[in-house]
C-alpha cells in the first residue's frame, strides 16, 4: 500500500445513530467497497451491504467482488498507487502483517473509531478473532468479518457405502487414515483431499500440535521472525501425506480453495477446508445439507498435549486512505465506521454465521444463535467454534494466529515445496528445508523494507 509495503505484496454488540434521521443532502455519499468473495458468499455479503443502504440514507455502498484474495490485495494496490484505492477492502487474514506495516495507506480501525465517535464492543468479540487483527495493546486495526477456522467435512453416503458410520468421523490421523483405505477398497475415487493446503496442512497441523510455524510466537513478536517448519512433527505429516498419495487414498486437490469444489460435487469423501464453505456444500453436494457431515481437524494423538485450538482464517476489512497524498474526509471516514457498527450488530453477525459456515464472531451473536435452536437443527454447525475452544480455549504463542510480512508469497512457496514432495521429485525433509530457506528470504526482505 505504502512504497515499502505494496513493492513487496505484489511479488460485539455495537452502538450506533443509525437511526439517527439522515442528514439533508441531494445525494449519499458513496462509499466503495471491494471483496474477494466468490458466489454464493459474495452474493450474500453483497446483500449485507445493500440491507446497510436500505437502513439509512446518509451513505451508499456499492460492493464489488474483485477477485480472490490475492487479485482482490492486488487491486488494492493498485487503486492506492493511482490515488482510486477503495474506501474499504476485505483483506484476507494472511495478508495481515503487511497491512499492518502498510503506513499511511492505512486508517487503523482504532483512529477511525476514535475520530468518528462511533462505538463498538470489542469485548464481545471472540478472542482468537479479537487478538488476530489487534495490536499487542489490544487496539483494533482492522474490522473482523468472515472469521473461519479450517474443519474437516465428509459424506456420509460414502462412508455408508463403505461401511463406515456415517456419524462418526475420524479423530485421529491414524483413523482418518483407516477410513480413507476402506473408502478406496469400496470404489471411491478420491477418498481424502484438502483445501487451502498449507493453511490446513501445515498452519493448522502446527497450531493443534502446539508447534511453532515461526519464531517470535509466528511473527507477533517482531519483524525479525524465521520460518520453522522444518521440524519432525510437519516432516511426519507430509510423509503421511506422501504414503496416502501413493496409496490412492489422498489426492492432492489444487493450490489454495480449488479443492472445495472435489468435494462439492462429490468426488472426494473427506476433505479439510473452511468452515466457510459450508455455504457452498449445502448448496452443491449431492444429497445436500443431510449428506455432510462435519467434525474437528484430526490429531496425532501420540504428541503430548495435542489437541489444542485451531487458528482462524477468513478476511477483515481495512479502512484505506485513497493515495499517497490523499486521505478521505471527515464524512467518509464517518460512513465506513457507521457501516462497520453495522456489521458488529448480533442480527448481522448471527445471519451471516448461519447463512454461511463462518464463526459468529461476537459472543452475542453466538449465544443468540445457539438459543434459536440452530445447532439442534443442524448437526456441526458448531463444530467450528467448539475446535476454536479446543484445549480449554487459551491460546499460547503457537495457536494464536500467524503474522508474518510477505505470508501469501510464503504460502505459494509451501505449496510449491509441497506439489514436488508429492510427486516424487523430492522427500518430505527436503521440501520443508526447501520452504525454510526460500520463505525466510521472502521475510528478510520484508524486514529490510519496513524496518523502521
Amino acid at each position: 500500500m505504502n512504497r515499502r509495503i505494496f513493492g513487496l505484496a505484489t511479488a460485539g454488540l455495537a452502538t450506533t445513530n443509525l437511526a439517527t434521521p439522515a442528514l439533508a443532502q441531494s445525494t449519499p455519499v458513496e462509499l466503495q467497497f471491494w471483496h474477494g468473495l466468490p458466489q454464493p458468499l459474495g452474493g450474500l455479503l453483497e446483500a449485507i451491504a445493500t440491507r446497510f443502504n436500505e437502513s439509512q440514507a446518509r451513505y451508499r455502498i456499492p460492493a464489488s467482488f474483485r477477485g480472490s484474495y490475492p487479485e482482490t490485495m492486488v487491486a488494492a494496490i493498485a487503486g492506492f498507487r493511482a490515488s482510486t484505492a477503495p474506501h474499504i477492502v476485505q483483506m484476507f487474514e494472511v495478508g495481515t502483517g503487511t497491512m499492518m506495516a502498510a503506513g499511511r495507506a492505512v486508517k487503523p480501525l482504532h483512529e477511525l473509531l476514535a475520530e468518528t465517535g462511533v462505538r463498538i464492543d470489542f469485548d464481545d468479540y471472540l478472542p482468537a478473532v479479537k487478538g488476530y487483527y489487534s495490536l499487542a495493546d489490544g487496539r483494533m486495526m482492522s474490522m473482523p468479518f468472515n472469521a473461519s477456522t479450517a474443519i474437516m467435512f465428509y459424506n456420509k453416503d460414502a462412508f455408508r457405502r463403505a461401511g463406515l458410520n456415517p456419524d462418526q468421523a475420524p479423530t485421529t490421523w491414524a483413523q482418518l487414515r483407516q477410513a480413507a483405505t476402506r473408502l478406496k477398497a469400496a470404489g471411491h475415487e478420491m477418498p481424502f483431499t484438502t483445501a487451502w493446503p498449507t493453511w490446513c496442512q501445515v498452519e493448522q497441523v502446527s497450531a493443534i500440535h502446539n508447534m511453532p510455524l515461526a519464531t517470535l510466537d509466528n511473527g507477533f513478536g517482531g519483524l525479525g521472525a524465521e520460518l520453522a517448519i522444518n521440524n519432525p512433527l510437519l516432516n511426519r505429516h507430509l510423509t503421511t501425506l506422501v504414503e496416502m498419495g501413493r496409496e490412492g487414498t489422498f489426492r492432492w486437490g489444487g493450490r489454495d480453495g480449488a479443492g472445495d469444489a472435489l468435494f462439492a460435487n462429490g468426488s472426494a469423501a473427506i476433505i479439510h477446508a473452511s468452515s466457510g464453505a459450508r455455504a457452498r456444500f449445502v448448496r452443491e453436494v449431492p444429497g445436500g445439507v443431510a449428506n455432510i457431515g462435519a467434525a474437528m481437524l484430526p490429531y496425532y494423538d501420540d504428541v503430548a498435549g495435542a489437541p489444542l485450538n485451531s487458528i482462524i482464517g477468513g478476511a477483515s476489512f481495512w479502512a484505506l486512505n485513497r493515495g499517497p497524498n490523499a486521505t478521505r474526509s471527515a464524512e467518509e471516514n464517518r460512513g465506513i465506521a457507521e457501516f462497520f457498527a453495522f456489521l458488529a450488530q448480533p442480527s448481522v453477525a448471527a445471519g451471516w454465521h448461519t447463512e454461511t459456515g463462518f464463526l459468529p464472531v461476537t459472543k452475542t451473536a453466538f449465544e443468540q444463535v445457539r438459543a434459536s435452536g440452530f445447532y439442534t437443527q443442524n448437526p456441526g454447525a458448531d463444530t467450528p467454534i467448539q475446535q476454536l475452544l479446543r484445549g480449554g480455549g487459551q491460546t499460547t504463542g503457537n495457536t494464536r494466529g500467524i503474522r508474518l510480512g510477505g505470508f501469501v508469497e510464503i504460502r505459494v512457496i509451501m505449496q510449491e515445496e509441497m506439489e514436488r514432495a508429492l510427486q516424487g521429485g523430492q522427500t518430505p525433509q527436503q521440501a520443508l528445508a526447501s520452504a525454510v530457506t526460500r520463505g525466510n528470504v521472502v521475510l528478510r526482505n520484508f524486514e529490510r523494507s519496513n524496518r523502521a
